[in-house]
């Protein structure tokens, strides 16, 4: 009584004045958790790295393997353990150092640090620990104290809190951790550099194994149990239990999660989002390798980003986003080379020019107003006068022009002149409003430049528009969230269902996607090609500005659309030369390759109402018996658009399945 005394008189006036006494129990500052689609953690976002948990949602060995190795009477003292300071005290007359914290005193100093200093060794600090954690267990029941225990203490790499440090050392949330890994974890208290499961794997394991013991000892398990558990190997998560390393990811998320009102930088959240760690991780592969081999090609004369400081970011940049054409989910999203040195996130927030990578909405239009595929243009210079009373003069990115060709080889081949007179046939304005119509987000000016891509876009949204080719005409919106819980485990956003609208005629997006699938076979894209297996249908576009300052490739498998863009972020010239074929569309293929594997992506299916003849390549016309085979090829029509010959005796196509007979 009389050490009680003392202990409660020992705490100074200034403390009771303080808004917060020591023995409050707080919510200290939460970080927010990001899972992928799968379920795993691919990072978090707050404060500091620490997730509440309840503890009647932990096994009940979790907590019992703290017990008994911190405090063995914790459901006995009244928050200062007389016998185990009596016995402190004996111990340290005997040259033993020795402590005797509670967990209730731990987590007074733990939870305010400003207030008692545990880094104060003197007597007046432990006097004023001991009043506060007897205080504190006069407010709240043990339950509380060791919930708050195991939220509050360090774990060791600033993780703090049972929770986080369970998704960082063992990928998995503190709900489902094995006896082995409890007893792992609560070795961390008594000094996490030193009982470092992935630092020092003997020293954890010796430590873990001998808290095993000790809660054996104390009936919390049996000693069948201890043993079993001993005998386990130690394994901590690779990658710091991260299942991939996603930082533009993660920022987006937090961008779309602000914006549905949700403050999950606040802390406290479960975020759950549409990422594919294994595309994820193939995105952000493909683009470091591809962007360090563009750096290293010849003509190339920037410094690379190797050799420059830290603190500089004017280096040659790329993006890749990639998303589900059927639901908008974005499965993939990199921003930038590295995130550490340049958080800007291109992929949401950049603006550039799309350059030749625009021209498949241009095609659409046209076809839409009934110029058939096998039509003949005219790739020639033409001067278009402009209302400031210069004339426009587009040319091509080889400074050729090659005469008379079908619009289809004219897309395959990415004509700019072809594709300037069509945007002009239909009307600039008309053309602008169906790339706003599928989902851009960024106007597109009426001139006849952005039939070549000379207006800009946002890449994300762009590479959304291009899910109306591959999806036979159904537009979908990019999302990052399927939904957000707090940390009661309550719902607190539900993203919308995805809605797809069919925006575009699916026989239009059928026959533009054909096209778009002999450019990446046989066209500007053909790097994409030579990469990707036979096995996985491909269709894409490549982009290039004028000034070789943005390259481009938007790509589509049957379950898949990406793009990837390259450029620096103060507009030039990359290098002599430079285009989307080269330099974007093997980063693409490289990504969709790993990301298949021996897996095939599917066919596309073929629309009814459609007509279909084999053609002769090189005319457009119907082919015959003097065809060569090599210029042999189907094409497809709207009702009403096809050779007069086909009208008289039509060739109907199954509406059901796919066409496979290309």
């Amino acid at each position: 009584m009389r050490i009680a005394a003392i202990l409660i008189l020992a705490v100074p006036a200034a403390l009771r004045a303080q808004k917060v006494e020591p023995w409050q129990l707080i919510i200290p500052p939460q970080a927010s958790i990001i899972f992928a689609a799968d379920g795993s953690m691919v990072g978090e976002i707050g404060k500091e790295s620490r997730l509440n948990i309840a503890l009647r949602r932990l096994p009940n060995y979790v907590h019992q393997a703290f017990v008994a190795v911190e405090d063995q009477r914790f459901y006995q003292h009244d928050g200062v353990d007389l016998y185990g300071v009596a016995a402190a005290i004996k111990d340290n007359l005997l040259g033993e150092r020795r402590g005797a914290s509670t967990i209730t005193m731990q987590l007074v100093g733990n939870m305010h640090p400003t207030i008692i200093d545990r880094r104060d060794m003197s007597p007046m600090r432990k006097i004023r620990e001991q009043a506060a954690a007897r205080e504190m267990e006069k407010h709240y029941s043990k339950e509380q104290i060791l919930e708050a225990y195991l939220n509050q203490i360090d774990y060791g790499h600033g993780w703090r809190g049972i929770e986080m440090a369970s998704w960082h050392y063992f990928a998995k949330s503190a709900v489902d951790l094995t006896l082995a890994e409890a007893a792992t974890m609560a070795a961390l208290p008594k000094g996490p550099p030193v009982y470092d499961p992935i630092a020092h794997p003997d020293r954890a394991r010796a430590r873990r194994n001998l808290i095993l013991g000790l809660m054996a000892d104390q009936k919390y398990i049996t000693r069948q149990q201890a043993l079993a558990a001993q005998k386990e190997p130690l394994v901590v998560a690779p990658n710091l239990g991260r299942s991939v390393v996603a930082p533009y990811f993660v920022d987006a998320v937090r961008a779309a999660a602000e914006q549905a009102g949700v403050p999950i930088a606040n802390g406290g959240y479960r975020v759950h989002t549409t990422v594919i760690p294994a595309l994820q991780r193939a995105a952000t592969e493909a683009l470091v390798e591809g962007t360090i081999a563009v750096e290293s090609r010849e003509g190339y004369r920037y410094p690379k980003m190797a050799t420059l400081p830290r603190s500089q970011a004017d280096y040659l940049q790329g993006l890749v986003v990639a998303l589900d054409p059927l639901s908008g989910d974005v499965k993939a999203l990199v921003g930038g080379r590295d995130f550490s040195r340049s958080p800007f996130n291109r992929a949401t927030q950049a603006l550039r020019q799309p350059g030749s990578s625009v021209k498949p909405f241009v095609y659409a239009r046209a076809i839409m107003d009934g110029v058939p595929a096998n039509s003949l243009q005219a790739d020639t210079a033409i001067q278009i006068p402009l209302l400031n009373g210069t004339l426009y003069s587009p040319g091509n990115a080889d400074n050729e022009f090659r005469g008379t060709m079908t619009m289809r080889e004219a897309l395959v081949s990415s004509r700019n002149t072809v594709a300037v007179q069509l945007g002009i046939r239909s009307g600039m304005d008309s053309v602008a409003a169906l790339v706003q119509h599928v989902g851009l987000d960024t106007p597109m000016l009426p001139y006849p430049s952005s039939a070549i891509g000379a207006s800009e876009v946002h890449p994300v949204d762009f590479v959304a528009a291009y899910s109306v080719f591959a999806t036979n005409g159904v537009a979908v919106e990019p999302r990052f969230i399927t939904r957000i819980e707090d940390r009661g485990g309550r719902v607190v956003y539900q993203a919308p269902e995805p809605a797809p609208r069919q925006l575009l005629d699916p026989r239009v997006a059928y026959i533009v996607r054909d096209i778009l699938r002999e450019a990446a076979d046989r066209g500007t894209g053909a790097a994409a090609r030579r990469i990707v297996p036979g096995h996985i249908a491909i269709a894409g576009k490549t982009g290039t500005t004028n000034d070789n300052a943005d390259v481009w490739f938007l790509g589509m498998t049957p379950t898949l659309v990406a793009g990837v863009w390259l450029g620096f972020d103060r507009p030039r010239t990359i290098m002599p030369g430079a285009a989307g074929g080269t330099l974007a569309a093997p980063i693409w293929a490289t990504m969709v390759t790993r990301f298949y594997g021996d897996s095939s992506a599917g066919e596309w299916p073929l629309p009814a109402g459609m007509s279909i003849a084999e053609l002769d390549r090189a005319t457009g016309l119907l082919a015959d018996g003097d065809t060569p085979p090599e210029r042999r090829y189907f094409e497809f029509f709207l009702p009403g658009t096809e050779p007069p010959l086909l009208r008289a005796n039509p060739w109907k196509v199954p509406v059901w399945g796919p066409f496979v007979g290309r």
